[in-house]
């Protein structure tokens, strides 16, 4: 029998996964009023395999922290109470389950105006007001605002936690030159870019431990207008920062990915930063199952993320396992409000008939 690299074990720190294909943290604005709906029970548990990893979509880490209409919080009562049925239902199939937690900085209806004129969705037209400089209180807030949500995901009884480093949004604002115009210690220099996420990235460790916190990062991407002019020293000064605080992982997009849904050809890798980080390091960035056997065979990476493959096909692992024909996604009800159409009802291999 040939041999697939995604569906080899891995073990990643206490967690033993069964394979390594990962299911991408997307955004699906389907949790109405912030708060994650019944239907995203159906959704992730749809997606679970024993011992699978999931991260789950990008959940605000305070009322301002929100990007956009529909998407899950994670900083009330109200919030970790919607979660924890869902979590449930992803630990019943014996999956593992992180939350992302976000903030979504100046790309949100509270701070920015970016050039872009709308929403995540391509379509949904986007007013945003100017943004402001955080004062140094405010870091300080937002950085203790990361730290309480990591334990609210822990309540809600997640496995850990993915912060949200990446895609243009706050943590990615600070790191990115093309943005960070700040004068004082948070701006300039690369040092001096990447402190507050740093700080961000501490915080979170010493809350609910090292060992249940991964980081996603995008340094060479530009999405809502946040590039950086040098991205491989971006990426590979975070990776070896990042090893002072030993993190469970590091979760990279690909270089290809320099906008959010179209790849396109570059001679960049993400290799340097492999190399550099100690923990499981992540790609994600439109993998197939070829190239993502490949990366997992030449070590490239310890596991991979798939997010339209997976959003498209419940049961991936399995498709990839049997080679079998995948689902076509339909990017019309990527970000729609249905609870079903576009969301739960992609069909499995057993009821494609």
């Amino acid at each position: 029998m040939k041999m697939i690299p995604l569906l080899d074990p891995y073990q990643m720190g206490s967690f033993s996964l069964s394979h390594r294909i990962v299911l991408a943290p997307m955004s699906r604005l389907r949790s109405y009023k912030f708060v994650a709906q019944p239907h995203a029970l159906f959704y992730y548990s749809q997606r679970t395999t024993q011992g699978g990893f999931l991260v789950g979509e990008a959940s605000g880490i305070s009322e301002t922290a929100q990007g956009c209409p529909n998407t899950p919080g994670i900083w009330t009562e109200e919030q970790v109470k919607a979660w924890k049925p869902i979590v449930h239902a992803v630990h019943e199939k014996g999956g593992i389950f992180f939350c992302q937690l976000w903030h979504a900085g100046r790309a949100s209806e509270y701070y920015k105006p970016i050039q872009a004129k709308t929403q995540i969705d391509g379509i949904t037209e986007a007013a945003y007001p100017a943004p402001h400089r955080l004062t140094i209180h405010e870091i300080t807030q937002v950085v203790n605002d990361f730290r309480k949500a990591a334990r609210n995901a822990m309540e809600a009884g997640f496995d850990g936690v993915e912060i949200h480093g990446a895609n243009g949004y706050l943590i990615d604002q600070f790191l990115k030159d093309q943005v960070n115009d700040r004068k004082d210690e948070y701006g300039g220099s690369l040092e001096n870019r990447c402190r507050f996420p740093l700080e961000v990235v501490k915080a979170v460790a010493d809350e609910i431990g090292a060992d249940r916190v991964g980081l996603r990062l995008s340094p060479f991407a530009d999405y809502n207008d946040c590039g950086d002019s040098n991205p491989e020293a971006l990426g590979l000064y975070m990776a070896e920062s990042l090893n002072k605080y030993r993190i469970l992982y590091c979760h990279m997009i690909e270089p290809r990915m320099i906008t959010q849904f179209e790849s396109q050809k570059t001679k960049e890798s993400l290799l340097p930063m492999r190399k550099a980080f100690k923990g499981t390091f992540i790609v994600a960035g439109g993998y197939s199952r070829e190239d993502g056997n490949e990366v997992v065979a030449r070590d490239g990476a310890d596991l991979v993320a798939f997010g339209r493959l997976f959003l498209a096909n419940p049961d991936l692992p399995r498709r990839f396992e049997l080679n079998a024909v995948l689902n076509k996604y339909d990017r019309n009800t990527f970000y729609t409000y249905d609870p079903i159409v576009g969301y739960t009802d992609y069909p499995l291999l057993e009821t494609d008939n």
